[in-house]
Order: structure tokens, then C-alpha cells, then sequence
């Protein structure tokens, strides 16, 4: 039998010492397959959503109506920049508020809508610029 002493001198030395939990490791659930889950549940007419014909259409209409962008980047001189400040304060003096953008595309719109002699001399007035960024001034 171990006396007094030692049982003092065996706590003492295992309160000293670094403890580690040894925790074991919780027990991992086991999963089922979706298939199975699924098969396993009844099919009832409650678990099935029911669709009209109406809200088909709608979400057709909707996918349709937007349109996708496209951000782009270009190289125009500044007297050019100049005249879509220019027709953004014509379009203000209107009672417009527009964006640049917005007033590339209205141009795009007016090119569209011309003759193939109009759409070829507005061509030919537009000077060939040297691609990518301009360089440091």
C-alpha cells in the first residue's frame, strides 16, 4: 500500500506536469445518399409545387427583357471626348439627363438607321487612330 507521503508526492508531480486531453473524436453521422432519401419519401401531390402556365410565360418574358452588357474600353481624341460633353449639356439645355454611354449608343442608333452612302461618308470623315492606351505626355 502506498503511504501518505508518496500519494502527496505523485499528486504534486502530475499537477506539475503539462496535462493533454485526450479527447476521442465524436462519432461522425452517417450519411444517406440524396437517391435514397429521396426514394425512401413518398411522392404526394402537396410535395409537388403546382405551375400555371402564366408563371412560365413570365419567367420567359423576364429572362427575354434583359439585355446582357458589355464593359469596353477605347481610344477617342480629346476634341471628340469634347463634343459628348458637348451634346451632354445640349441634352441637359433639353431637359435630358444622359450618360455618356447612353449618347454612343443614340449615335450607333442614328448610323444604323442611314443609307449605305450616308453610313459610308460618315466613315470615311473619321480619322484611323493607332490602338491601345496613348502614351505619357
Amino acid at each position: 500500500m502506498a503511504t501518505a507521503s508518496s500519494v502527496k508526492k505523485i499528486a504534486s508531480a502530475a499537477s506539475s506536469k503539462k496535462t493533454i486531453k485526450a479527447a476521442a473524436p465524436a462519432p461522425t453521422p452517417v450519411k444517406t445518399s440524396p437517391v435514397k432519401a429521396l426514394a425512401t419519401k413518398p411522392v404526394t401531390a402537396k410535395s409537388v409545387p403546382a405551375k400555371s402556365a402564366s408563371a412560365k410565360t413570365e419567367k420567359k418574358k423576364d429572362k427575354s427583357e434583359k439585355v446582357k452588357v458589355v464593359r469596353d474600353s477605347f481610344t477617342i481624341p480629346k476634341t471628340e471626348y469634347a463634343q459628348i460633353a458637348a451634346m451632354k449639356k445640349r441634352a441637359m439645355e433639353l431637359g435630358l439627363e444622359v450618360k455618356k454611354s447612353e449618347l454612343i449608343r443614340a449615335g450607333l442608333l442614328l448610323l444604323a438607321a442611314t443609307s449605305e452612302a450616308a453610313f459610308r461618308k460618315a466613315l470615311s470623315q473619321v480619322p484611323t487612330l493607332k490602338t491601345g492606351r496613348p502614351g505619357k505626355a
